[in-house]
């Protein structure tokens, strides 16, 4: 049967995965709610799929987060705006025709596995729905779009908010904001806020570990990047080490004491927090115990009235196009061979549904040149797959703080070392 593809999603994972399987010369069609390429990197102002916000750069250099196919103009900054890797994703889907392949303003509402080679894909366009036929199902529709909402007791009267919905600074001019979380979002928020806000505070509820964006002069990355040959637990050590020399320990701050390893948790890339710390324009706070009213109640027995809360905590990983008896990983282990073969369901793949310490997009490049290759039957699956799909959860690439945050974490360098060892292998059994 003639293989024709569906891709679902044409984010930056989305649109690797239409480029390398159309160049194997299979027939692909993709779906994706926003009117352009980019995903996550369209801005909007208002409330929508989109992450970012007005002054959001991405966490990794550009030199550690480019396409392979593609690099980026030597132009572009070392850490890139929203708006450069807006124009590089568009730049990517011109110059290798991808937008005759992606249907725009087209939502995909349901998908149900007929059997090994038929996809029931049910799609609404202008309001419109209708059901389309595949033979193979590629799911490229992201991480960090459902918003995962904290909960504490008590009732808080003023505004709550997800760093989801956060879009710039300006309404939150003479405000007192409390920040929730130690992550990226979260300190880029604190820090945004606190330029025109009355008082910006910052809760953690444990110590996180900053690490500044520029080592020695070099992009962090890059500098990491000169050891990975090294052992990955003695690599998070050292770099650990590294970034605890630069910045100093976080009693400094008044921050919480960091008691777990490098790597335990998602490391925080950020210059400025510390800075606006230690010029008093954002305040550190510990964890909430509970609301009152306007008043916050901290479990160091301390409390304040706030006008404002931000929760950055987080993401939910959603597929709601799937019935959730077939595939459920909101929570829990994510049992996929490279993060992207089911052990069972043979017509379906997963695209950039991981979480490097670094950048998706060079791993979901690759992930979408194995995927090519699978669906061309130059790559065949591994006979012990069931068993390597296990292997994925019991031996991760790094061993984290067991919270659903961390369920598809890996080790950047290996994870592409791992891909281009199999897309090398190309027909022969990897059994």
């Amino acid at each position: 049967m003639k293989k024709r593809v569906c891709v679902i999603g044409a984010g930056p994972s989305g649109i690797a995965a239409v480029k390398n399987i159309r160049e194997e010369g299979v027939d692909v069609v993709a779906y994706d709610a926003n009117q352009d390429v980019g995903g996550n990197w369209i801005y909007n102002e208002k409330s929508s799929h989109s992450s970012v916000f007005e002054t959001t750069h991405i966490i990794s250099s550009k030199t550690l987060s480019q396409y392979e196919d593609f690099p980026f103009d030597s132009s572009v900054a070392d850490y890139p705006s929203h708006q450069e890797l807006y124009t590089y994703f568009q730049s990517y889907a011109k110059l290798f025709d991808l937008y005759r392949s992606i249907k725009f303003n087209t939502m995909v509402q349901h998908c149900k596995r007929i059997d090994a080679s038929k996809w029931e894909v049910t799609i609404k366009q202008n309001g419109i729905e209708r059901t389309e036929e595949f033979t193979d199902l590629v799911v490229c529709n992201g991480h960090h779009w459902k918003p995962k909402q904290p909960t504490y007791p008590g009732v808080f009267n003023g505004e709550i908010i997800h760093s989801h919905q956060f879009k710039k600074a300006a309404p939150f001019a003479g405000k007192k904001v409390l920040v929730i979380g130690g992550g990226n979002s979260a300190c880029d928020v604190a820090v945004e806020t606190s330029r025109i806000s009355k008082k910006t505070s910052i809760s953690w509820r444990r110590g996180y570990r900053i690490v500044p964006k520029f080592i020695f002069g070099k992009p962090s990355d890059v500098f990491a990047s000169k050891i990975a040959f090294i052992p990955t637990a003695i690599r998070n050590s050292l770099s650990g080490l590294i970034a605890k020399l630069i910045v100093g320990p976080n009693r400094f701050y008044g921050l919480p004491k960091v008691t777990h390893k490098m790597g335990a948790t998602h490391p925080t890339l950020n210059s400025e927090l510390l800075y606006k710390i230690r010029h008093g324009k954002v305040h550190p706070k510990g964890d909430i115990h509970h609301f009152d009213g306007a008043k916050v109640h901290f479990k160091d027995g301390s409390s304040e009235e706030f006008d404002t809360i931000i929760a950055c905590t987080g993401y939910v990983l959603s597929h709601p196009f799937f019935d959730q008896k077939f595939i459920d990983y909101s929570s829990g282990p994510v049992p996929l061979y490279l993060k992207m073969f089911h052990e069972a369901y043979e017509n379906l793949y997963f695209i950039g549904m991981f979480q490097p310490l670094g950048c998706i997009w060079p791993g979901a490049e690759q992930q979408s040149k194995l995927a090519a290759l699978a669906l061309t039957g130059k790559w065949k699956r591994p006979k012990n797959m069931k068993v390597l799909c296990k292997r994925e959860v019991t031996h991760p690439h790094i061993k984290q703080i067991d919270s659903s945050r961390h369920t598809i974490t890996v080790d950047f360098h290996r994870f592409l070392k791992d891909l281009k060892k199999q897309i090398s292998k190309k027909r022969k059994n990897s059994a």
